[in-house]
């Protein structure tokens, strides 16, 4: 079994590689997320689980049987295995993207240049997933949701479809939020009801609904019954949403959904703030262990690594 967390400690070339500042424009996703899918897969073969499967040119390892005139010459002198090219038809996974673009998405909108509010992330990192797909000839689709499911596409494999997908995300990052509250309720069921069974189903959310946590879960849950394979990225800004990392000064903090406004210095409430942010992440934790869905954090400032690692982990155990 592959230990994501001690394998992303083999990626900092990636740091090197990939900088926030590679990202703009956004117009241009496609080439960015070809980018950050090469990175990952340099970091890949450089660290000590270069092994583990990442070819994208549709191959599988040779097994006995197999005919000789399938395999890659050019992949084994690269990896010094046998691999057989994968055709269109052996491939079947259907995978469905589901982004939370309410207005508490578009957090922080004061960053520094060249940095990522948790929207933008999201988009870039369902972009290279969405590449990733492609590349292995798997069917995909969006779903797009605030206070109503925004917009909702069949998977498909086709050019003409990972185009319009790109050109979705791209106007989600450009959307001015105008306080969208969240209504993940009404709309995970929604999505849950629409796709076709036995979907992966991967989550871009920060979970910040006013619904209640009951509710919450049910919805998640009810992903689960279809069958699908479910797996949530949890997107934090971890320094200033989890560990509340503000300067001891006066501050008015406003609420991106309801508009609602407190003044208050943080250091006031920050020791209560942290204890029920950690209370209700240990339990959206727990709740999902239990409904057997995926959760990762994924906080804005530490790449698409953890992403695309989970994404491969979860893929080589559905095929």
């Amino acid at each position: 079994m592959v230990d994501r967390y001690k394998l992303v400690n083999h990626f900092l070339i990636l740091d090197m590689l990939i900088s926030p500042q590679d990202f703009y424009p956004f117009d241009q996703l496609d080439i960015l997320a070809r980018q950050v899918v090469e990175g990952f897969i340099i970091g890949l073969h450089k660290s000590p689980y270069h092994g583990f499967s990442v070819e994208f040119a549709e191959h599988r390892l040779h097994n006995a049987g197999d005919s000789i005139k399938d395999i890659d010459w050019k992949v084994f002198a690269r990896t010094e295995k046998l691999y057989t090219k994968k055709f269109e038809e052996e491939t079947n996974l259907r995978c469905q993207i589901v982004i939370d673009a309410s207005s508490s998405m578009y957090f922080p909108q004061e960053k520094q240049a060249k940095e990522f509010n948790k929207i933008e992330f999201s988009c870039v990192a369902a972009a290279a997933l969405m590449y990733m797909l492609k590349k292995q000839r798997d069917a995909v689709g969006l779903s797009v949701f605030d206070e109503t499911l925004k917009t909702q596409t069949a998977t498909k494999t086709n050019v003409m479809h990972h185009q319009m997908l790109m050109n979705e995300l791209y106007k989600i990052i450009q959307n001015i939020p105008n306080q969208k509250n969240t209504n993940a309720v009404k709309c995970l069921h929604q999505i849950a009801d629409t796709i076709h069974r036995r979907s992966l189903v991967i989550i871009f959310s920060d979970m910040l609904d006013s619904a209640n946590e009951q509710a919450l879960f049910l919805a998640l849950q009810h992903l689960k019954h279809n069958k699908h394979e479910v797996v949530l990225f949890h997107v934090v800004d971890k320094l200033k949403e989890l560990d509340f990392k503000f300067e001891n000064r006066p501050y008015q903090f406003i609420d991106m959904e309801s508009g609602e406004t407190i003044k208050l210095q943080p250091n006031q409430i920050k020791d209560v703030y942290i204890e029920k942010m950690l209370e209700r992440n240990t339990n959206l934790k727990l709740k999902c262990a239990q409904y057997k869905i995926d959760f990762v954090e994924a906080d804005i400032h530490e790449g698409f690594q953890p992403i695309l690692l989970s994404y491969l982990v979860k893929r080589s155990k559905m095929i």
